[in-house]
């Protein structure tokens, strides 16, 4: 309904804005009959629960917001799980101002809560027990993950995981690649839950190896600020990325802001144990670039902290640059032709043996 911008050179303590910003925002709210107040950054509890007390009205932050909005694209089980725990560790400490009854309960037989004890403690004791369950189902999804990806170790399928921030169309490029049916949508975090499949791809363009299949991976997209209970709920998910063999950095590139997007992608990466994990840049939505503003070549390379990646432009929704990617991948995945060769003599000499016998 309105918007307002501060600068400050440090947080209040106390409001996190100055008492003169936020009685404007108070009166702003009155004028406009906004039901709520939302800060585009994180606040501690002790600033929100005083914001609402001198605002009159709910106040919530950017962490709240992200945690909504991944509860309502959360789709399987392990995502569920992973939205459940980020939630609890956000309330556990904002229960003080949960509650109007903080007195002490009745302790005796069959009463909740020991005697003496006061609610916020009985809450605060009930939601670390819920953390705890949280976290031990979890792990037990971790340790199912770490068995997929063992298993596709050991049929030495070559693994590719989709990054990038979030809406910069890494599932329909996913659905593009591998014809599957993966939920896209114009909107923040459609993909929660990440989703793997086989992609075929043919010999190189020069000729050489032999057409092979890769596993490829849809991961959650990043976005800046990303709230650090986010990022310890989702390293199951995460970890995809960091264990891949390479990454396919997927860039929207008609957003004005994507440079500090893609820095924002590299520092999250870096975060998860996946800053050394080869990249291939996709410079996605070349069809929503205005005329003056298309590509000259759909291949070039381009230097990011040093390091100089492979840029493929491409558009997954209409499908150009589709056909110049899979080349690429196939001449990154599949192995050069010396080894293929080493591999093929260390066959005949395990076959000759048998075809004897």
């Amino acid at each position: 309904m309105a918007r307002v911008v501060c600068k400050r050179k440090a947080p209040d303590a106390a409001l996190f804005i100055g008492s003169g910003k936020a009685d404007e925002i108070k009166l702003l709210a009155q004028m406009h009959g906004a039901s709520e107040i939302l800060f585009d950054q994180s606040l501690s509890p002790a600033q929100q629960r005083n914001l609402e007390r001198f605002m009159e009205l709910p106040v919530n932050d950017r962490t709240l917001l992200i945690l909504e909005i991944f509860a309502q694209r959360a789709r399987s089980h392990e995502g569920k799980l992973q939205v459940e725990l980020a939630r609890l560790q956000y309330l556990s400490t904002r229960l003080v101002r949960r509650w109007s009854h903080l007195e002490r309960q009745t302790g005796g037989a069959g009463v909740r809560g020991g005697p003496g004890e006061k609610q916020i403690e009985l809450d605060r004791r009930m939601i670390g027990e819920t953390i705890k369950r949280t976290k031990e189902r979890l792990e037990k999804v971790k340790r199912q993950r770490s068995t997929q990806r063992r298993q596709r170790a050991r049929r030495d399928a070559f693994q590719i995981s989709l990054v990038g921030y979030t809406n910069a169309g890494k599932s329909t490029l996913f659905n593009a690649l591998v014809k599957a049916r993966a939920y896209a949508a114009d909107q923040l975090f459609a993909t929660l839950d990440t989703t793997t499949r086989q992609l075929y791809v043919g010999a190189a363009a020069d000729g050489s190896g032999v057409g092979r299949s890769v596993s490829l991976s849809d991961t959650v997209g990043f976005i800046r600020d990303l709230p650090h209970g986010l990022i310890d709920a989702f390293t199951a998910t995460l970890q995809e990325a960091a264990d891949a063999d390479l990454l396919l950095h997927v860039v929207d590139a008609a957003n004005p802001g994507w440079p500090e997007q893609m820095q924002e992608v590299q520092r999250v990466l870096a975060e998860i144990g996946a800053a050394e994990v080869p990249q291939i840049l996709v410079f996605n939505k070349i069809d929503a670039l205005e005329i003056g503003q298309q590509p000259l070549h759909l291949q070039d390379s381009y230097t990011v902290e040093g390091l100089t990646m492979q840029r493929i432009f491409a558009s997954a929704r209409t499908g150009q640059g589709i056909a110049e990617l899979r080349a690429l991948l196939a001449q990154v995945s599949l192995p050069a032709p010396q080894d293929a060769v080493e591999d093929n003599a260390l066959h005949l000499q395990t076959e000759i043996p048998l075809a004897a016998l």
